[in-house]
């Protein structure tokens, strides 16, 4: 049996003598192979899909939305390389109980994007990118202390719990400690919360001591009291990308990106980093209104809403047309950005970007949220009734495409799919269609002639992206922020 071969061939490794951390390594991908249970999935690919799909958690240091729009570390770093390669980048989150590595090697997403430790068991399952940050690990414990520990010895000594997650690789610093004597107190945290929540239940004394980035907890502990720093217990730990193993064309683009953000002085062995890369580190390391409206939600919400201050608005119009306002404010993001002055070089005003020439409004009054809402949101609803026919996923994007590009260029698109003989019921064919309508060869001889394909095949592509990242963080952040008390925690609010 192969588990009883494993067992054999383990003891055999184990009793040859000293044993170092690369010998378990040849010898695990030697028994179970570099590519177990990985797709074929890489670069070229991921190029003709026009999506790189990005594995990570709701985190600052990973992706979080602010002000509607998405952001994060790890988000921003990751969409630069997309961007460079005209790729959209689509959010994967980790759910309960499941594994990045898993996710990853079963084709659910590209790369995992979140913080994520270079460790030697995470190698036997995935290939790490070059390094792009380096991290030290500190123990963080709560003002609830009687005492304040300054050293091991004493976390030791006093039998402090340290609560730290199993898929990181906090367990592993601590363990190895263990193994130099201190006796240290480890304890898991349910796979459920983001660093925000963990960082209150250690203000408050539910979790009485942590593992976390030194930059992490200085960042949080300006916004969040009873935080107080231990002692390190990982010095530059290197934080990378994680890839599949046969991934190479996809490592090789990676690397070569990164080569030009960070690397280490040929002599000093110092590590140098762009000026983009450095930009981020403020905007998420440092003091910075990012952090403030990540680690303090209950001023962040209360004066914008989740996605923006037009949340009510959205909400009421969607609710008399009976559409969900998480799709109308996707909309509103891709149109203006939110801001209701908005005016494009078309003549399209307003934050649904309303043609004054189509709509029976005073000019000055499209200016007006509500009223741009409400035509914006009315137009829709006649799309998505004019498409009813089809099913929800065609109806949604044919409809946002009509939105866009008007109806008449869509009538072409379809037309172009049924002389080549397919489904013109089908987006990917009106898809293919409307992209055929940039090419002289086809629009000559369209009704409506020649149409900017690309661009309405990026808007719908972005709006259902965005739509359906909007559902999974609003879940997310409903589950966060109802572990959140309605008492001011805030570091700042108290000077």
């Amino acid at each position: 049996m192969r588990i009883s071969g494993l067992v054999l061939a383990l003891s055999a490794v184990l009793l040859s003598g000293c044993i170092t951390p690369d010998d378990i390594d040849r010898f695990v991908e030697e028994y179970f192979g570099s590519n177990t249970l990985a797709v074929e999935r890489d670069f070229e690919e991921i190029r003709n899909s026009g999506v790189l799909r990005m594995i990570t958690s709701y985190d600052v240091d990973s992706y979080f939305l602010r002000h509607g729009f998405e952001a994060g570390f790890e988000y921003e770093l990751l969409n630069e390389f997309a961007k460079s390669h005209g790729l959209e980048l689509e959010v994967i989150f980790v759910g309960k109980d499941e594994s990045p590595q898993e996710l990853l090697n079963f084709g659910a997403g590209d790369v995992i994007a979140a913080n994520y430790t270079i460790t030697p068991q995470r190698k036997w399952q995935i290939q790490f990118t070059k390094p792009y940050k380096l991290s030290d690990k500190i123990l963080v414990y709560s003002d609830s202390l009687d005492v304040k520990p300054e050293l091991l010895e004493e976390f030791s000594n006093l039998g402090i719990p340290i609560h730290v997650s199993r898929d990181h690789s906090d367990p592993i610093h601590l363990e190895a400690l263990r193994d130099q004597g201190y006796d240290l107190n480890i304890d898991f945290l349910p796979d459920d919360g983001d660093t925000r929540s963990l960082l209150l239940k250690v203000s408050r004394g539910e979790v009485l001591a942590t593992v976390l980035d030194e930059h992490t907890f200085r960042a949080g502990s300006k916004y969040i009291s009873g935080l107080n720093e231990g002692p390190v217990i990982a010095s530059n730990d290197t934080v990378a990308w994680g890839i599949r193993k046969n991934a190479k064309g996809l490592e090789a683009q990676l690397n070569n990106f990164l080569e030009n953000h960070f690397r280490f002085s040929d002599s000093t062995e110092e590590s140098i980093r762009s000026s983009f890369l450095n930009q981020l580190r403020y905007r998420y390391h440092t003091e910075s209104d990012y952090l403030e409206d990540y680690y303090n939600p209950e001023r962040y919400y209360s004066s914008i809403g989740l996605i923006s201050s037009f949340e009510d608005l959205t909400k009421s119009v969607a609710d008399s047309l009976d559409l969900d306002w998480l799709l109308l404010a996707s909309m509103i993001v891709q149109e203006s950005g939110f801001n209701p002055e908005a005016k494009s070089f078309a003549g399209a005003v307003g934050l649904m970007q309303i043609l004054p020439r189509f709509s029976a409004t005073e000019y000055e009054n499209l200016y007006d949220p509500l009223t741009n809402i409400q035509e914006g949101a009315w137009i829709l609803k006649g799309h998505l009734n004019h498409y009813a026919y089809l099913d929800s996923v065609n109806q949604l994007s044919f409809a946002l495409a009509t939105y866009n590009v008007g109806i008449g260029h869509m009538m072409d698109a379809r037309r172009l799919a049924m002389e080549q003989n397919k489904d013109p019921n089908q987006w990917e064919n009106v898809e293919d269609g409307l992209l055929k309508l940039m090419d002289q060869r086809y629009y000559q001889h369209a009704r409506h002639g020649y149409c900017r394909g690309i661009e309405t095949v990026q808007y719908v592509r972005e709006i259902r992206n965005r739509y359906q990242m909007y559902n999974r963080v609003t879940v997310l952040n409903d589950e966060s922020f109802s572990r959140i008390p309605q008492t001011n925690t805030s570091a700042k609010s108290k000077r």
